[in-house]
């Protein structure tokens, strides 16, 4: 499929740069950056400007170097690391989104719980993997553009991670270090497809 129409949008496009939506957006920034919250930290915000919170826990996998860590602090507004390090264990980054779903009158602020896990750990420690399949509402796949085998493992990777008891996850495949995307590193985002084949990553760079 192609781009959604703006109509097909669940969230209200523009919003939050809105003059209605500008508290909620200054209350995530701190001279103009991302402010970094710790797991029990949230935003401040008047009484009156109180909404509702939704939380979603997000689960990255991914084989070493496909830039989980990266994407983390791409979302998270925050640099990411100058040079690759495997992640030991499991790192939870909490990040926050303010925005105005199209069915709704009230804004609602997004609490998104990114977990994290190096590939090295989880294949190593039994504990890590039920830990952070926990409770989860979606898995991210990462694979890397600069790598065809990454991509070309996706299948026995979801197989590895989700059983037949873990229908409830959604799957979601990213691609990082796209060609094509503004991001200093780039990704492209698609549900997962039982026709997503590595003919796809050559159509989706044929895109550019």
């Amino acid at each position: 499929r192609g781009p959604m129409a703006e109509q097909d949008w669940a969230l209200e496009p523009g919003w939050l740069l809105s003059p209605a939506g500008r508290p909620y957006l200054d209350s995530i920034l701190h001279k103009y950056q991302r402010k970094v919250f710790g797991l029990l930290e949230r935003p401040v915000l008047p009484p009156a400007l109180a909404v509702p919170t939704v939380t979603y826990k997000l689960f990255l996998a991914g084989r070493s170097g496909v830039g989980k860590t990266a994407l983390v602090a791409w979302l998270g507004g925050t640099p990411a690391p100058p040079a690759h390090h495997e992640t030991l264990g499991i790192e939870a980054t909490p990040l926050f989104w303010p925005a105005k779903p199209r069915a709704s009158g009230r804004p609602v602020l997004f609490q998104l719980h990114l977990w994290d896990c190096g590939d090295g750990a989880l294949r190593k420690f039994e504990h890590l993997l039920p830990a952070c399949k926990e409770e989860a509402d979606a898995a991210l796949f990462l694979f890397s553009f600069t790598d065809r085998a990454s991509f070309e493992e996706l299948p026995a990777l979801m197989g590895r991670i989700l059983g037949p008891g873990d229908c409830d996850i959604v799957r979601m495949v990213v691609g990082t270090k796209y060609p094509f995307v503004g991001s200093p590193w780039g990704c492209h985002i698609t549900p997962w497809r039982e026709d997503c084949t590595p003919g796809a990553l050559s159509a989706w760079h044929r895109k550019g």
